[in-house]
């Protein structure tokens, strides 16, 4: 086996990155997940119509 580099528990490079401010915000943002709600099922709708000629 080769060798494993940053496998200490406990170690800076073991945590993943705190998320920022404005990520926590649009995570809890009702109308934002609204419109991703809508636009996804949109794309979803648009490939289904697709695949039905």
């Amino acid at each position: 086996m080769g060798n494993i580099t940053n496998r200490e528990p406990y170690q800076q490079a073991y945590y993943p990155p705190a998320p920022t401010k404005f990520t926590r915000f649009m995570r809890t943002c009702l109308i934002w997940q609204f419109y991703r709600f809508i636009a996804i099922n949109y794309k979803m709708l648009k490939l289904i119509a697709k695949s039905h000629h």
